[in-house]
């Protein structure tokens, strides 16, 4: 059992969805984990403490002191687990987490926890489609966190639409997704991974800039995926909001092409794989103006250059590495995308398209297809982490036995 000897730190907040916890609780013991459960002071309106230490074996804790005077430790607790979830999240702690207003345990412990944190909010609709709800979800996502979507039905307020808590089932199920793509098989342990990622911006002048839409969700969730299987990474990204926090992962951070030219062959030459999913722009200006440029006349000329081709020469310098490419394509997907494999003497390349709902620039998920010298292998449309997981298992069986 994949959750066997998890420790697993539940937070429960103060909405009417935290009577299902008792549920949830007593299925992650029955698959083998360790459970210990924090409530806010609030939370325990709506469920028991004695309950929930009796399923969980252990005490529940909800202040910084017990009644004895002992302190509770948050940085005890955090460091203790191996996931946490904050199941249900209000709006109101959703907005204390993304914004560091610590008044009580939960925040406190959620601001020390450096194990992976998931977040199944739990509100009226109303609350959850408000903007402010919305935006510190995808806050929360740029954190590195999981969010484990509300679902659609019957409110306690009466009204029916999205906003329920996710069934204790799915939540269970997000988090066995997750353990079995984020595997501890220390597969790639005693390899370098080279990855890049996100947008590079080409400055025409102080304020302005050629870019485009890359989020570098994927790029950071095949980082994440390789660190996890023990691999030493080196991530660079353009510019991008994500963070992370894996003490194998050296991220460094560039903004233009030539940036990302100069980092990537920096360390090139010592990497065992390379995964190559920017969006590096093809081209820059000629000359970037000192000051703003004003509006004065109704037409405005650029003279744009190429930018160097960064996956062409790691292509030309390979000797050893194993050599991944993105293709992002709107027309003659298949056709463009080997040409570029074999221009480019890749090793494999991933092909996406914009035309599949659900890929493309900023989702969460991804509908892709490798194509090697051997082939083309199709899946369906699967959460970008999920794809990662493929494609490290990808190279794996192609060149890590």
């Amino acid at each position: 059992m994949i959750l066997q000897d998890k420790k697993i730190l539940i937070a429960i907040t103060g909405g009417i969805a935290a009577y299902k916890i008792n549920l949830l609780v007593r299925s992650f013991i029955k698959e083998g984990a360790e459970v210990q459960v924090i409530m806010t002071p609030a939370a325990s309106n709506f469920v028991s403490p004695l309950t929930l230490s009796t399923l969980s074996k252990k005490p529940v804790y909800s202040d910084f002191y017990s009644e004895n005077g002992t302190w509770n430790s948050h940085v005890d607790l955090a460091l203790w687990a191996d996931l946490m979830i904050i199941a249900p999240c209000t709006a109101n702690t959703l907005a204390k987490m993304m914004h560091g207003q610590c008044d009580n345990l939960v925040i406190a412990t959620y601001l020390s926890a450096k194990c992976p944190v998931f977040i199944a909010p739990a509100m009226d609709l109303d609350m959850y489609a408000h903007p402010s709800t919305r935006q510190n979800l995808e806050i929360a996502e740029d954190f590195g966190h999981f969010i484990i979507p509300a679902e659609d039905g019957e409110l306690a307020s009466g009204l029916i639409g999205e906003g329920r808590m996710a069934e204790p089932e799915t939540i269970i199920q997000s988090i066995t997704d997750y353990l079995n793509i984020y595997s501890d098989s220390q597969s790639f342990a005693g390899k370098t991974v080279l990855i890049t990622a996100g947008p590079t911006y080409e400055a025409i002048d102080p304020v302005r800039f050629i870019g485009n839409h890359s989020s570098g969700k994927m790029g950071f969730a095949i980082a994440e995926a390789a660190a996890a299987r023990g691999a030493q990474v080196i991530l660079i990204s353009g510019p991008t909001s994500l963070q992370t926090g894996h003490e194998r992962i050296q991220l460094i951070r560039i903004t233009s092409a030539q940036e990302m030219y100069d980092q990537v062959f920096r360390f090139y030459d010592t990497v065992d794989v390379a995964i190559a999913s920017a969006a590096v722009a093809d081209y820059a200006p000629a000359n970037v103006a000192a000051q703003k440029i004003k509006k004065s006349d109704s037409h405005l000329t650029i003279e744009l250059i190429k930018n160097p081709d960064i996956l062409a020469e790691m292509g030309l310098r390979k000797n050893n590495q194993f050599l991944v490419g993105f293709a992002l394509e709107t027309e003659n997907e298949e056709e463009n995308a080997r040409g570029k494999l074999e221009r480019k003497n890749l090793d494999m390349i991933v092909l996406n398209s914009l035309s599949d709902a659900g890929a493309g620039f900023g989702k969460d998920t991804n509908l892709v297809k490798f194509i090697t010298s051997d082939g083309i292998t199709e899946f369906g449309l699967k959460s970008k982490q999920a794809v990662a997981a493929d494609i490290l298992e990808f190279v794996q069986q192609g060149t890590l036995k």
